[in-house]
């Protein structure tokens, strides 16, 4: 966590310049964005946690579509940020191990790009979590990069620095969703659009009763 954090307290700022206007290039992240807020809506709504919510574009997103959601980030830069450029929104400093909300609190969670850094062995403690706070029914989104592989990033968004991503399996994302209690939706993957270096996978899932 230290080292994810510390990388992105450095890059906070050029990221968030980078990919504003990300979701205006990609059909794919804002249909599965507006699938999960419909999944969300349809299951009687509620509060919904944008969990590594980095800058908070997707929690802004989120927000035009009516959603009421909260962005956590582990990065105090990060949510600095988010707070800046979405002053009508909350934000809260904390760790997707460790969320700050009671069981069952959240109608749905999305994990955007989010779940690549934490090591092989602590993904399915990371599940269990999202299981804790989401309530029975409600949606849970995932998008990553697919793969196998890990990646080390020693240059990234203008900045020295020292940080691992892992590309996540998508058959083994669907076995730590259904150890974690959650039910399969939807998933797809996508073929990498440059400069994407590889697919990306989406993963829409339903917390069983």
């Amino acid at each position: 966590m230290t080292e994810t954090r510390t990388a992105y307290d450095l890059v906070a700022e050029d990221y968030a310049a980078l990919l504003r206007d990300d979701l205006a290039q990609s059909e794919y992240d804002r249909a599965m964005l507006g699938v999960f807020a419909e999944q969300v809506a349809r299951a009687g709504g509620g509060l919904v946690g944008d969990l590594g919510c980095g800058p908070g574009r997707i929690t802004g997103h989120l927000a035009a579509l009516g959603m009421d959601v909260v962005g956590i980030d582990l990065s105090p830069r990060m949510v600095d940020v988010a707070r800046r450029e979405h002053p009508a929104l909350r934000f809260e400093v904390a760790s997707m191990a460790a969320l700050p909300f009671a069981d069952g609190e959240l109608a749905g969670a999305l994990a955007w790009y989010s779940v690549i850094h934490t090591p092989e062995e602590r993904q399915p403690e990371l599940y269990s979590e999202f299981a804790r706070v989401v309530r029975p029914g409600g949606a849970l989104l995932l998008a990553f990069q697919a793969g196998q592989d890990i990646v080390h990033l020693t240059h990234a968004y203008g900045h020295d620095i020292d940080l691992r991503t892992r590309r996540q399996d998508p058959a083994a994302v669907l076995r730590r969703l259904d150890d974690a209690g959650f039910e399969l939706l939807a998933e797809f993957v996508t073929q990498p659009v440059p400069p994407q270096k590889s697919p990306q996978g989406y993963v829409l899932a339903r917390r069983r009763s």
